[in-house]
């Protein structure tokens, strides 16, 4: 057995980071400079959910499944974003749904039963880490999560979820999409990604992420069947249900996982994410480290940044 050794799994952050679409850059000036007066201050103006960040349930739900209010950040236990942890090689194509096929492939690949990640911080690395940049191939054909796999998170009783994509949910199931504010946003072609998603496979497919085209396919009844948990305690089915399924049974979110994501692929280790403590906030930056024995590193070239002014 080798020392333990942390390894940082978080996307660096500063002025010209990627960010969601409809997010403001961050802007970060200097109140002192050493030239003028012998020390460096600076000021930063951003949302909490840039980069590499958790979300609090008060970022999407005004109440829980059991008629809670909703936990804001200083609401959760010190530790909430901590614990044992297993980063899954979920392996799924560009664009499609994370399903519970995947993850149970997922699961065993990584030597572990079902039963045995009760209680555990599941850490995605499903290779959209390698693309973060200001692009729509990180932010508009990211794959993702959407009911099913929310579902199952909550099924199997795990602590935390913490991805390397853009969001919790697929990109269809967001604002992206045609949910929340409806940005229906152009994509490769010119075209909505709605558009272009229904083009490459089928509305049955998008219907997944569509209220008005699930109950045009598939019906009001079998709609209800899925979502409908969803619908009565007010949240819109198809809008980030995986966000809404998850953080309103209790199981928190991490966003935008990566640094060296790759060198734990597989393996278990202790996971940590520490928000600052922020009385009524919605979520936070965090930096994400795995605390792993130095021996279990699997071999990965170091991971540099090469997008914006890096």
């Amino acid at each position: 057995m080798g020392k333990k050794v942390f390894v940082d799994l978080s996307h660096p952050f500063f002025g010209d980071m990627p960010l969601w679409p409809y997010f403001s850059k961050p802007e970060i000036a200097p109140m002192h400079s050493m030239a003028k007066g012998g020390v460096l201050t600076q000021t930063i103006k951003c949302t909490m959910h840039t980069g590499t960040h958790a979300d609090a349930p008060r970022h999407v739900m005004e109440r829980m499944f059991d008629g809670s209010r909703a936990p804001y950040t200083h609401e959760l236990p010190v530790d909430a974003y901590c614990g044992d942890a297993v980063c899954l090689d979920v392996r799924v194509d560009r664009w499609k749904l994370i399903m519970p096929k995947d993850l149970e492939d997922a699961v065993a690949r990584a030597g572990m039963k079902l039963s045995e990640i009760e209680g555990m911080v599941l850490c995605l690395n499903t290779g959209m880490h390698r693309k973060y940049d200001d692009s729509k191939e990180y932010y508009h054909y990211s794959l993702g999560c959407g009911i099913d796999a929310g579902k199952w998170f909550v099924k199997h009783k795990v602590k935390v979820v913490a991805l390397d994509q853009q969001a919790l949910d697929h990109p269809l199931h967001t604002s992206m999409g045609n949910n929340g504010t409806r940005m229906k946003l152009p994509g490769y072609t010119g075209n909505s990604i709605c558009d272009e998603f229904i083009e490459q496979f089928g509305e049955e497919a998008y219907a997944e992420f569509d209220r008005d085209f699930y109950i045009k396919i598939h019906g009001k009844a079998k709609y209800d069947e899925k979502f409908g948990e969803l619908e009565a305690i007010g949240c819109p089915g198809t809008w980030e249900p995986c966000h809404k399924y998850m953080l309103g049974n209790g199981i928190v979110g991490v966003e935008n996982l990566g640094g060296d994501l790759d060198k734990v692929k597989g393996k278990r280790f202790r996971f940590f994410a520490l928000p600052i403590r922020w009385h009524l906030g919605d979520g936070s930056m965090v930096r994400c480290v795995a605390e792993i024995d130095e021996d279990e590193i699997v071999p990965a070239e170091e991971r540099l940044y090469k997008y914006g002014a890096m």
